[in-house]
């Protein structure tokens, strides 16, 4: 039997270049058979299908199987996490497709970008023809891909027009001998191909040893002949044979006539290269190379002469005396050599090297010709000639001094020229040379125009063509004229719900500000504010306001208030937006730097208040037409700004972690993303994705062209640093080095060197720094009120956002967290919950732990940071720590039912909270815990406590606190419902009402009577520890609004949460919960799905009805497939996500009177059915 010896094909893997791997793997899958699965899908049966159908339905399912195999293994396991929920593989190829390959808007202004690309196509001098055919194909490959119709005839004329001029005569044969219309690409490259190697010297093994011995005129060998041969063999045919020195085909080097002229030549420049002062060899020491045969490769010890240095290449070198040197790197170095910039490729760089080495065999490899002769090396290139030659030194060796060119900044093809056009959000090249040139801002190197076509820019900037503009009269002092504009709606809203952001541009001097709007109808609130701010800075008055004919501008209310304030109005006519133009080009400029900013580093767009924020600190220190010579900062403060501070918005940064903050042994930086830098502190402003918290900090060091990878769901890395005794510049961070602020994303911000942690400066410099600075504008964006530094948490990635410490170790490095605990046992204390003593022969001690979280308010904000002692239940025995477990709470009817009877009767509900609330139930068992973690009494370690009061997480706990109150209800005279024990009221003889909802430990109230109200509360605060929250507004999750209407209650947050738990807030809304006609069946044919995800999707919308009456019937019909649920349940059961995507603000109100309490019944045929 014959074996098979063939293999399976190799599996393309994904590394990033996706239309590569897509035509690999389609190519892979198309020959094992399975692309038809992949394009077309699965085939779904129909219920009347044949065997044989079943049969090839069956097959379909194998190989949709075989090809989601190979998928998997052909993508990285980031990746894989992204569509592990895609069931087919045809859902995964069209969502690689969408991810990598983006929408139709990306394709065009990738397209834009390639076709400029290809139109800027050059060969090069150095350049083969196969590598520029290479370069020009990869080109037109990667056009075709973004739907590009490249016919071959103009690809044929673009390289023929491409060509150097040692081509022209090749390029005019080939036209004059071809049509070129018809010509294909393969044809034309043999053709150049041919005649390239025709323009080449035929290549000697001795060739170097003839330049070194050999005499002008006499051959090696014996042979005859004028000029001398090679020994007894055939004479060179020198007719393809081109001379270095002449170019000129006929002759080498040393037979050439000027060689005379030559070596004079070369003399002169080794002299000027010899020639050096040895007061500066110390100095100049680095900057020798020496020639070394024995060395494998180049090798360099200085990292600021490298260029496109790949600091991921390890090696190891040995030197001849068997010690070892790391290779930590591997680049490029350009030397000044005879006035030239010659490149050194593929030189090591190892930072112990005192001398910096030349390879000869690696120099031999680029096909250079290596001389010995007389005491010199010289090195000659086949086409430039000599490009370095070299005298022995005393030591035998051979130096080359060559000044090196330093590279800028350590980057892989972005020059410095580049690298500044990131950092100033994307300003066109022309504007940072007037920076530049004019000295209009401190620390910007020299900009030259980069021939790099930023698709970022085009991605976020690519508009029609100008219309010419007459220019207008122009200020004549600060605030003579302000232009005002709203851009917006923006989608997504930022983290604080805002949608628009208001633009105030001072025409005088163009200088820019911004605030951030939930809705337009507070353009009045802001313009306030900023009044205010600019009349006290300058002491000078707004004149003038020129906005357009919105209504947010034009309501009495404003129009009133600049009346009053004698502020002229110039408003646009109808329909003629072009009258503000100042305004309306400043937002069009912004957004533009913002989308090109959030393109460049992948940033959520939910980020966009931040990146505008940066966007306008940079145009306030960028030329402005209206005001030349000098920055819009400069003239309205009249300080030349610096920039040395810049960074590339949303790059890595790595902050130092204070010692105050971490342990010896915690890792001493983190890793953020840098997003500006701080108004209120010189010090850069950071957002840290792991930790979702903004962080304000001085000691930073950055990786400008690295970007946070936001799929992958990794740790955050760290960068460890050695330990510095630098003081912390307290007026940099207010005491506190790293200090985690609060708010969210916001404003203007500041930077250092790459390498150290200097002073930021700032465009204020001349003011007072000793006097009291007020919050800026921009703080408005987000809400400040009540949450302080350490409770910051972004509420952007999940519904787990206000999340407390994980154990007992990490929450005593908080202080909010140690008071909480110091809190929680004061008031165990105090409740006489426990005492301590020796533990009893034969008893049993369970186990306590501590738990943390934070409490929120209706507006999502942290409210309270809670920690409780908890005991470890599962150590309780039945009988013995415990009987009796129950205990009642309310069901959502009756908190439903006392709403509604308020909000008719005109009442106002309260709400009330028990503090450590099961504390106060006491026990009748005996249970023993041992002391707490943090809190074991010094001397006392091996007692335990005995409780006579309950502690959370005993079973028994829930039902002792309901004793507890219940014992007090009754003893004030209250009547108990009889159908729920968790409804207690109370009546007195003068009709007034006090009706009570009790839910564990959350009790809310209304009645008629203010007295008893209050009586009622100041009788609970005697007998239990309570806090007063005043009139119901966040109560299990539901948020109450009570108004002049009545009592409006929803769920909105929750909804939200539910969407971004299950990945559906970025969906597409729909009007109605359930499609008409849906027929749903436990028959129902399809996949499974994941039944913890479906039966967690049906819990969560089950909990949103309490609120929602219109999801009940929708709901109710899909909890009947919990069991057992295939695609079609999942479907339904999206369908109503994306029905709340639409209906967030949905709810119930209970409105004021009497006449609101009648029962009005609605009947509807049902629309939809369910067939068990």
């Amino acid at each position: 039997m014959v074996e098979n010896n063939f293999g399976h094909p190799a599996i393309p893997k994904f590394d990033g270049h996706y239309d590569h791997w897509s035509m690999l793997m389609e190519n892979l899958l198309r020959s094992e058979e399975y692309w038809s699965i992949v394009e077309g899908g699965v085939p779904v049966l129909a219920a009347t299908a044949t065997a044989e159908q079943r049969k090839l339905a069956e097959e379909g399912k194998l190989k949709d199987l075989m090809a989601k195999n190979y998928l998997f293994q052909s993508i990285d396991r980031s990746i894989i996490e992204t569509v592990l929920d895609k069931s087919s593989s045809k859902a995964i190829w069209e969502s690689m497709a969408k991810k990598f390959q983006g929408s139709t808007k990306v394709k065009r202004a990738r397209l834009q970008a390639l076709r400029g690309e290809f139109g800027m196509l050059r060969m090069k001098e150095e350049e083969s023809v196969n590598d520029f055919f290479g370069r020009v194909l990869a080109t037109v490959n990667k056009m075709k891909i973004q739907g590009e119709n490249m016919e071959e005839s103009i690809v044929v004329e673009k390289i023929l027009r491409s060509m150097t001029e040692k081509f022209n005569y090749v390029v005019c044969a080939i036209e004059e001998s071809n049509n070129v219309e018809t010509l294909s690409i393969d044809e034309l490259q043999g053709s150049l191909l041919v005649h390239e190697r025709k323009m080449k010297p035929i290549k000697q093994e001795d060739q170097a040893l003839k330049v070194t011995y050999g005499d002008r005129n006499a051959g090696r060998g014996r042979g005859r002949g004028a000029k001398g041969g090679q020994g007894r063999g055939k004479r060179i045919n020198k007719e393809t044979i081109e001379c270095y020195k002449c170019h000129k085909l006929g002759h080498f080097q040393y037979e050439c006539p000027n060689v005379g002229d030559y070596a004079n030549y070369a003399d002169n420049e080794e002299v000027l290269l010899m020639a050096f002062d040895k007061s500066h060899q110390e100095s100049t020491k680095k900057q020798i190379w020496y020639l070394d045969s024995g060395c494998i490769n180049h090798m360099c010890g200085v990292k600021e002469w490298f260029h496109d240095l790949d600091m991921n290449f390890k090696e190891t070198v040995r030197l001849r005396d068997n010690s070892q040197m790391s290779v930590v790197g591997k680049g490029n170095v350009k030397l000044q050599l005879n006035g030239f910039t010659q490149i050194i490729t593929d030189v090591y760089y190892i930072p112990e090297l005192k001398n910096n080495l030349l390879s000869i065999g690696q120099l031999q490899l680029k096909d250079l010709t290596i001389v010995f002769k007389r005491n010199w090396c010289k090195v000659y290139h086949q086409d430039k000639g000599m490009i370095m030659s070299s005298q022995m030194a005393s030591n035998k060796l051979y130096p080359i001094f060559a000044e090196a060119k330093v590279a800028c900044f350590q980057t892989k093809s972005e020059d410095i020229s580049y690298l500044w056009h990131c950092r100033y959000g994307h300003l066109n090249f022309k504007g940072l040379q007037t920076l530049q040139q004019k000295n209009m801002v401190k620390d910007l190197p020299k900009i030259e125009e980069s021939d790099h076509m930023c698709t970022n820019c085009l991605v976020g900037k690519q508009h029609r063509e100008s219309i010419p503009k007459t220019s207008n009269l122009k200020s004549s002092k600060r605030l003579e004229l302000v232009h005002s504009d709203i851009c917006g709606p923006i989608t997504p809203a930022s983290n604080s719900d805002n949608r628009y952001f208001l633009t105030f541009i001072d025409d005088y001097s163009r200088k820019t500000w911004a605030y951030f709007l939930k809705n337009k109808s507070s353009a009045l609130e802001y313009f306030k504010k900023f009044k205010n701010m600019v009349e006290k800075e300058t002491g000078e008055s707004i004149c003038c306001l020129r906005t357009d004919r919105g209504g947010e501008f034009n309501s009495n209310e404003f129009n009133n208030f600049c009346e009053v304030n004698g502020i002229k109005r110039q408003v646009t006519a109808a329909y003629t937006p072009q009258q503000n133009g100042i305004a309306k080009r400043k937002n069009r400029t912004i957004m533009d730097m913002v989308r090109s900013m959030i393109s460049g580093k992948d940033i959520p767009k939910v980020f966009w208040p931040e990146a505008v924020n940066w966007a306008i600190y940079v145009l306030n220190r960028s030329p402005a037409a209206a005001i030349p010579d000098v920055t819009p900062e400069e003239f309205w403060s009249s300080s030349k700004p610096t920039v040395k501070h810049f960074r590339i918005f949303g790059c890595i940064a790595y902050t130092h972690v204070p010692d105050a903050q971490r342990r010896k042994f915690d890792d001493k930086s983190v890793k953020c993303i840098f997003l500006g830098i701080s108004k209120e502190s010189k010090a850069y402003r950071l957002y840290n994705p792991m930790t979702k918290k903004i962080i304000v900090s001085r000691d930073v060091k950055f990786a400008e062209f690295e970007k946070w990878k936001w799929n992958e769901k990794t740790e955050p890395s760290k960068l460890h640093t050695q330990d510095s005794d630098e003081e912390t510049d307290k007026e940099m961070n207010n005491g506190e080095d790293g200090e985690e602020l609060i708010v969210q994303p916001t404003n203007e911000h500041t930077p250092t060197n790459n390498n150290s942690t200097e002073d930021i400066g700032t465009s204020n410099s001349n003011l007072n720094q000793g006097r009291t600075r007020r919050p800026p504008g921009w703080y408005s964006d987000y809400d400040t009120s009540i949450v302080d530094e350490e409770s910051m948490n972004l509420v952007m990635f999940g519904p787990c956002v206000h999340q407390g410490p994980i154990n007992f170790e990490e929450a005593e490095k908080s202080q909010k967290w140690r008071k909480a605990m110091d809190d929680e046992i004061a008031a165990i204390e105090r409740n006489n919950t426990w005492e301590l003593t020796k533990l009893p022969k034969n008893a049993r001690v369970i186990g306590v732990k501590w738990i943390y979280k934070t409490k929120v308010n209706d507006k999502g904000e942290v409210e309270k940071f809670k920690a409780r002692l908890v005991a470890k239940r599962y150590a309780q025995r039945y009988g013995t720590d415990y009987k009796e477990v129950f205990a009642p709470v309310a069901r959502w009817n009756t908190i439903r039912s006392l709403s509604a009877i308020a909000a008719s009767n005109e009442w106002s509900v309260f709400q009330l909270d028990v503090k450590s609330a099961f504390l106060h139930g006491e026990l009748n068992e005996i249970v023993y815990v041992e002391q707490p973690l943090g809190y074991v009494k010094k001397g006392k370690e091996d007692q335990v406590y005995r409780l006579h009061k309950a502690l959370y997480e005993l079973k028994q706990a829930p039902r002792a606190l309901y004793s507890k109150i219940e014992q007090y209800f009754v003893r004030e005279g209250f009547e108990k419902c009889p159908h729920e024990h968790t409804l207690f009221v109370k009546k007195d003889g003068n009709n007034n009402w006090l009706i009570i909802s009790l839910y564990v430990d959350d009790l809310i109230f209304t009645g008629n009577n203010h007295n008893m109200v209050e009586k009622f509360k100041n009788s609970m605060m005697n007998n239990f520890d309570m806090s007063d929250l005043g009139k119901m507004r966040h109560f299990l999750g539901i948020e109450a609004i009570q108004c002049d209407q009545g009592i409006f209650v929803c769920q909105q947050r929750y909804a939200q949460e539910i969407l971004e738990r299950f990945n559906m807030d970025k969906s597409n809304a729909v009007c109605s919960p359930i499609v008409s006609g849906t027929k749903l069946s436990k028959h129902n044919k399809g996949d499974d799905v994941n039944p913890t995800q479906f039966k967690q999707i049906v819990g969560s919308l089950m909990y949103l009805t309490a609120t929602r009456p219109d999801l009940m019937f929708a709901v109710n019909m899909i909890a009947r497939y919990m069991e057992h649920s295939v695609e079609t349940h999942m479907m339904a059961a999206k369908r109503i996500l994306r029905y709340i995507k639409g209906t967030l603000e949905l709810g119930i109100l209970y409105k004021k009177g009497k006449q609101a309490i009648e029962l009005i019944v609605c009947l509807t045929r049902p629309t939809s059915r369910c067939d068990d």
